[in-house]
């Protein structure tokens, strides 16, 4: 945003001082500091329109540079700290069941859940990992929600099959993550059942999880009897995340939203403040002005 202004602003009241002694102020004697004073304030009477012109634009002009103007532009240089993160959610047949009393099948509500969490993310890359019998990457890292929104809505039960490999898709989303260059990286498994397909043993995963730098959250969606919670709290330990257990559909929007808390953007937003000055261009105009001034009396021999 540019601004136009002074530095010295009351260093125009000077233009109001010149006018009045130009009317009132009779000078009686030559002036010590500025010998020429005597000519620049002698009335317009005695010269020429040309030399009344030259004499205030000078003047004016002079004032004007003393005055300082200057432009300022200011705007916000801002970082943000955009994050990787890896939406793993269970497509098995399990996830068909009805959910609370909405009566809606589970991934129907994981779904538009997902969705709003997505849409949230502005400027972070969001992959998205889907599981049953296998794992699989649906969507690549990247920063088209519009993409990938459509893609999670595309999501269907039983594409991958009908029975849960946990381990084998976090195995999965690690290796979506392993070239990823983004200074946090986060994986949100959600998931209806209990690992009954991996072909990863649970202690093979423990161990890739606390060596990566990849924070973990995972969410089970049900009763308490639908998922091993303490399977997937020691998931989450070991990716020094947090686990979660949601029972309707209500309790699993608030756990997505306090994840977006958690995990918010970081901005750095640092204003920087540029000043032109412009006093050069009166300056220059009234040195102009008032040599012309001088050069037409002597000139004429006035």
């Amino acid at each position: 945003m540019n601004q136009f202004s002074f530095e010295y602003p009351y260093l125009l009241a000077l233009i109001l001082l010149f006018v009045v002694c130009a009317k009132y102020c009779k000078e009686r004697s030559r002036a010590i500091f500025f010998p020429h004073i005597k000519s620049l304030m002698r009335s317009s009477s005695s010269s020429s329109s040309i030399l009344m012109w030259l004499k205030w634009i000078g003047v004016i002009s002079a004032v004007i540079a003393l005055a300082s103007p200057v432009i300022t532009k200011s705007y916000s240089n801002s970082k943000k700290d955009g994050r990787d993160i890896v939406l793993v959610l269970d497509s098995s047949g399990s996830m068909g069941q009805p959910f609370d009393s909405t009566y809606r099948p589970k991934f129907d509500v994981v779904k538009d859940v997902v969705s709003d969490f997505i849409k949230n993310r502005k400027d972070d890359r969001i992959g998205m990992v889907t599981f049953a019998d296998i794992a699989f990457i649906a969507s690549p890292l990247t920063f088209e929600k519009k993409f990938l929104t459509n893609i999670t809505k595309m999501q269907k039960l039983g594409v991958a099959g009908e029975h849960t490999a946990i381990n084998d898709a976090i195995v999965q989303s690690y290796n979506l993550l392993s070239k990823s260059k983004a200074k946090s990286k986060i994986v949100i498994l959600l998931t209806d059942g209990v690992d009954n397909m991996s072909k990863v043993p649970f202690d093979d995963v423990i161990n890739l999880i606390k060596k990566r730098n990849i924070k973990l959250y995972t969410i089970g969606i049900g009763t308490n009897r639908d998922y091993n919670g303490a399977y997937l709290k020691a998931l989450a330990d070991a990716g020094k995340g947090k686990a979660y257990g949601a029972r309707d559909t209500t309790e699993l929007k608030n756990i997505y939203k306090e994840i977006d808390k958690l995990e918010a953007t970081k901005l750095n937003d640092k204003k920087i403040v540029h000043h032109t000055y412009l006093y050069i261009y009166p300056l220059f105009l009234a040195i102009l002005s008032l040599l012309l001034f001088v050069y037409i009396r002597n000139s004429k021999g006035v």
